[in-house]
């Protein structure tokens, strides 16, 4: 039986299927993939990341490799974000929908106040990250963006994660446009001025905004997770009713 492919795209800190624990059971009903934006390795060295290289990611997963269609829906989170809206620009004929977890587009909303003050704290930090140390940037980052405190680095796969951190390029650089035409949902958790001005953003753009509990990964919560679902399978129903 033909499956709907649906596309995860994660943020910082853990990939793969890891990244999305609520949304594993999709796979019963889509035919799911959850990937690994580029330099995200369980065992290689971290890479510079790449904006484009990440895009090309999400559009080979929505690519038909002898499913019998191509495209798909993307649920990206956080950084992630960026990759899904790139590769939704570049063909939205792929797209079958867009779901924004907390997403980290911030060249959006440059000039937006909670978006502007982000970058004000931050922006000295990356003008530097090259001059210091995985472990240095990692607790300078934290503490400005983040005040509840660092995570330890004692591990090897938490000192990868520390260097992945720090050669993570800014949000605010990436070459985003608005997606038009493609039905899109902005989960945001409620907890940080910074995401819901750029969810304010999207909805005034066209996007449906939700918001549930979880902080930076309202995903995990049950109503997150309910309000990825149901948009999915509501523009699926849609979108199979217009082609009946």
């Amino acid at each position: 039986m033909f499956k709907q492919r649906v596309v995860f795209v994660h943020g910082e800190g853990r990939f793969g299927a890891a990244a999305w624990p609520k949304q594993h059971g999709m796979a019963l009903n889509y035919d799911a993939l959850f990937l690994r934006r580029h330099g995200f390795d369980a065992v290689a060295e971290p890479l510079e990341s790449d904006f484009a290289a990440d895009a090309a990611i999400v559009l080979g997963a929505l690519a038909d490799d002898g499913r019998g269609a191509a495209g798909g829906h993307v649920v990206a989170h956080s950084h992630g974000a960026i990759a899904a809206m790139m590769a939704a620009v570049e063909r939205p004929d792929l797209v079958q929908s867009l779901t924004l977890v907390e997403p980290a587009c911030l060249s959006l909303t440059a000039e937006l106040p909670a978006t502007a003050a982000h970058r004000a704290i931050l922006q000295p930090l990356f003008d530097i990250r090259h001059e210091l140390g995985d472990e240095d940037f990692q607790r300078e980052y934290v503490r400005r963006a983040f005040p509840a405190g660092a995570p330890g680095t004692a591990t090897p796969e938490a000192r990868r994660e520390a260097r992945r951190l720090r050669l993570q390029a800014p949000g605010w650089e990436a070459p985003l446009q608005i997606v038009p035409g493609v039905p899109t949902l902005v989960l945001t958790g409620g907890w940080e001025p910074l995401y819901e001005e750029i969810a304010g953003y999207l909805r005034e753009t066209g996007a449906l905004h939700r918001i549930a509990a979880g902080g930076h990964r309202p995903q995990d919560s049950a109503e997150g997770d309910h309000f990825v679902r149901s948009f999915i399978a509501g523009v699926s129903r849609l979108q199979h009713a217009q082609a009946s």
